[in-house]
């Protein structure tokens, strides 16, 4: 007689599908975890941030199911004796808080300082640009 017991063939099968769920709640709990970190880092981290100042050329609350407020300034890099800009690049932006949109709507056709945040990615909801803008001011 031996000193182990006999293991039956349902036993080991039955051991083989406690180890395979095991295996399987460990590896969906690292795709959820990965998957979470990605949506953080894509959508919401704080890429980069800053300022920019310009001409505040549009600025539109535009949509289709998901309004939001959209903004476009012309950054210059060499202005001309009558504050026409020569070389310029457009910045595209979007404004999540409602707060400062009235100001948007007044300083239209004058030059700006906006304040961005940055992210990886795009929500539907929070508008068609990567750039958030937070505050305006007048530039003087």
């Amino acid at each position: 007689m031996s000193p182990f017991p006999a293991i039956t063939k349902s036993e080991s099968w039955t051991r083989v599908v406690r180890k395979g769920k095991k295996l399987l709640r460990w590896l969906l709990f690292l795709i959820i975890i990965t998957l979470t970190v990605f949506i953080y880092f894509k959508y919401f981290f704080t890429y980069s941030e800053g300022y920019r100042a310009g001409l505040l050329q549009k600025f539109s609350y535009k949509g289709i199911m998901f309004k939001t407020y959209e903004g476009e300034m012309i950054l210059s890099s060499i202005a001309s004796n009558k504050e026409v800009a020569l070389a310029s690049e457009k910045f595209l932006f979007s404004v999540t808080n409602k707060n400062i949109v009235r100001q948007f709507d007044t300083l239209q056709g004058r030059n700006v300082i906006v304040h961005y945040n940055e992210k990886k990615g795009v929500l539907f909801w929070r508008g068609d640009s990567r750039y958030l803008v937070d505050s305006v001011k007048l530039r003087e």
